[in-house]
């Protein structure tokens, strides 16, 4: 017995150490990879060692159970689309609040039922915890799954008097924790905890406009990390109290590196309301801008007597696949001889590191890659800042105009380049709701269109001027 529990406390020690290696590594492009497969390679060990360990299921049904959610999760992970990955990431977050709140209620469950157990006021004060966290994230990353997927409206929902209906719950939710801990036999009170907490969850997010997604995506990983470390103090688990507070801590700063990004608060983010603005397409002074439209064959001109040029992907190169044609681009740039770099905003697309996926799934050097803050001073000294599907992340009037909701929004400064090409379906304003007053400028040219489809015409365009 002593050899076993031994031996169970050395594999939770490996995992542990895994997953610290693996976060650690998920922090460079040039070994996320192999960061995320040593915290997969982590959790295999704790799930396995778990099992075995509480003897809940016989070896036969745990290598069922096991080969079941790897086939399920392979055809999943396969059959995704690297612009579906912000809704898959959402669903992922939410199933952890699930298992957080169907272990934490089974074991109140076993205990509540089981008179030679002792209900200790820590230990449902820990499960309390893991319920109403686990809840909250549960059915908030679903609403903002259906917000991603368009399911529910991206716009802000708000109505009259939900920040009190929200207050009102939230104080209902407290209350009722407490009376789970004064009459632990009263299963009546744990159920009404677990109502309320999943309605907080819808309340809370849905008022929560797209141009706020990746806060929210990273902000419900977060919670969802959290409530596992509490279901690890409920089950006196080593592995998930580490694990989870590994992604709660992660989480936690990754949401306020994404707040910083979008120059905003978190309390800001959770009750403001962003996204719900929208205003016509003026610039700074009030006045009506005009846009000058740019052909394939005069983009591509340009691009031939470019000696540098920066790219600036957005989500709007995500839904069009486009990924693959811009490394092409970036090629043929390269072989006459032109500098080619890809400038990263924090919260471009809809979740965090969303455009380094995305490129690095297309095979783009890591290097080429660059941070908002390194590569802003750039532009002024570079040809053509080529825009593709972003937005709100270009916009100077988070520079230049006191009355814009991104005033004060650190942006990409893509329009000091001599010459700005904004490749883009239509003027649909971003996802924030708000018109971008670069598309006015001087220097802007728009060449309308889907990104593949205007990409690839501009690569034969470059193509046929090589043979010609």
């Amino acid at each position: 017995m002593f050899e076993k529990d031994l031996l169970i406390k050395i594999a939770y020690l490996v995992a542990s150490v895994l997953f610290i290696m693996g976060i650690k590594m998920l922090g460079k492009t040039s070994t996320a990879r192999k960061g995320n497969i040593l915290s997969a390679v982590a959790m295999f060990i704790a799930v396995a060692v778990t099992l075995l360990d509480s003897q809940v299921l016989s070896l036969t049904e745990i290598l069922i159970t096991i080969l079941i959610g790897s086939i399920l999760g392979t055809i999943a992970a396969r059959r995704v689309e690297m612009t579906a990955m912000p809704e898959m990431v959402a669903i992922l977050n939410g199933f952890g609040g699930a298992s957080s709140v169907l272990v934490a209620t089974s074991e109140y469950w076993r205990m509540a039922h089981n008179s030679a157990l002792t209900m200790e006021a820590i230990m449902i004060i820990t499960v309390v915890i893991s319920v109403i966290i686990g809840a909250v994230t549960l059915t908030g990353s679903f609403v903002a799954f259906g917000k991603l997927k368009g399911i529910i409206s991206g716009r802000a929902i708000m109505f009259s008097g939900q920040h009190a209906l929200n207050a009102i719950l939230f104080l209902a939710a407290i209350a009722l924790s407490v009376m789970v801990v004064l009459e632990p036999n009263a299963e009546v009170y744990m159920i009404g905890v677990i109502v309320i907490a999943l309605l907080l969850g819808i309340l809370t997010v849905i008022p929560i406009g797209g141009a706020d997604m990746p806060v929210v995506i990273s902000l419900l990983n977060s919670y969802s990390g959290i409530a596992a470390a509490a279901t690890g103090f409920v089950l006196n688990n080593q592995v998930l109290i580490i694990a989870g507070a590994l992604v709660g801590s992660s989480g936690i700063i990754l949401t306020q590196i994404m707040c910083k990004a979008m120059n905003r608060s978190l309390a800001n983010v959770l009750l403001g309301g962003f996204g719900q603005t929208k205003a016509g397409v003026t610039n700074e002074s009030g006045e009506e801008i005009v846009v000058k439209e740019v052909g394939v064959e005069e983009t591509a001109m340009l691009f031939d007597s470019a000696s540098s040029v920066i790219i600036v992907p957005g989500y709007g190169m995500a839904v069009a696949q486009a990924q693959h044609i811009v490394r092409e681009l970036t090629e043929i740039l390269e072989k006459r001889g032109t500098t080619v770099k890809f400038a990263i905003h924090p919260v471009a697309g809809r979740m965090p590191g969303h455009m380094n996926v995305l490129l690095a799934e297309a095979n783009i050097p890591y290097d080429k890659l660059v941070e908002m803050d390194q590569i802003n001073d750039e532009f002024a000294n570079t040809d053509i800042a080529l825009i593709i599907g972003a937005n709100d992340v270009v916009n100077p009037a988070a520079r230049t105009n006191p009355g814009s909701p991104i005033y004060g929004m650190p942006v990409l400064n893509a329009d000091k380049a001599r010459t700005v090409i904004v490749c883009k379906r239509s003027m649909n304003a971003g996802y924030a709701g708000i018109e971008n007053e670069l598309f006015g400028y001087p220097n802007c040219l728009m060449l309308f269109g889907d990104a593949k489809s205007s990409m690839t015409k501009v690569v034969s365009e470059l193509k046929e001027s090589v043979t010609a």
